[in-house]
């Protein structure tokens, strides 16, 4: 996490061998390459999908990956990765702070457990040269704006994974609420929010930051399939509105 980094080689490269392994796994078999796919679970565990935004509540689940040839057949990284997601002890001891941080602020659990795969693979003494910390790389200063009076009322510990967690949430609800999609949120997560707005409330043209999203929302995809099974009870296929 950034907010406001620009983009390095060796971040690039990284994220894109991940993306592809990640995109290989979970989206080769699901839908054409370049589709995009847009869904939400509702309050009766309908989960509700469509090819395009049909309105405010559908997110992107899947988007295309630039640059990204996706090739069937080879899922044993992707796969690998998912079943460490679901045996680690690392993950299972960080799953009651998705769940509570998921409670208090509306950030599916899933989506807050792919990003901190993503961001720190669930290290939660990773600390970048950039001074980001945690599970989810927070800084200092989004400590600072997104720390609720009772936690500012003592020494702040980014460290700590409940503290990390909490305030990943409120400042991922935070940015979803300001630019109204998932994956504009994700790059103002990233690149920071002055990026975002600079491209119009869009994806910015920031490589490392585009190879980011793509890779937080194909894991995310990944685990929703998971656990749809538990979530929804029914699934639905929305068509696209006639233009």
């Amino acid at each position: 996490m950034s907010h406001g980094r620009g983009p390095t080689t060796r971040g690039v490269r990284l994220r894109k061998r991940l993306a592809l392994s990640i995109a290989v796994a979970f989206a080769a078999k699901l839908t054409p390459a370049h589709a995009e796919l847009w869904g939400y679970v509702d309050a009766d565990g309908i989960a509700h999908f469509a090819p395009t935004q049909v309105d405010g509540r559908f997110q992107p689940v899947m988007s295309p990956l630039s640059g990204i040839q996706r090739v069937p057949g080879k899922t044993d990284h992707g796969q690998r990765m998912l079943t460490w997601l679901d045996i680690a002890p690392e993950v299972k001891a960080v799953q009651p702070y998705l769940r509570e941080a998921a409670a208090a602020t509306g950030v599916d659990a899933e989506l807050l457990k792919a990003i901190i795969a993503v961001e720190s693979g669930f290290r939660p003494e990773a600390v970048s040269p950039r001074g980001a910390s945690g599970l989810m790389q927070i800084t200092p200063a989004t400590a600072q704006r997104y720390a609720t009076a009772e936690e500012l009322r003592r020494p702040l510990h980014l460290l700590e994974p409940r503290t990390n967690v909490m305030i990943g949430a409120r400042m991922l609800a935070d940015l979803t609420r300001r630019f109204g999609r998932l994956d504009a949120a994700l790059a103002a997560w990233n690149a920071g929010e002055g990026a975002v707005r600079r491209a119009g409330g869009q994806m910015p043209d920031i490589d490392e930051t585009q190879a980011h999203v793509h890779l937080v929302l194909e894991l995310y995809w990944a685990l929703l399939q998971r656990s749809l099974g538990a979530r929804a009870r029914q699934l639905t296929m929305v068509a696209a509105p006639l233009e």
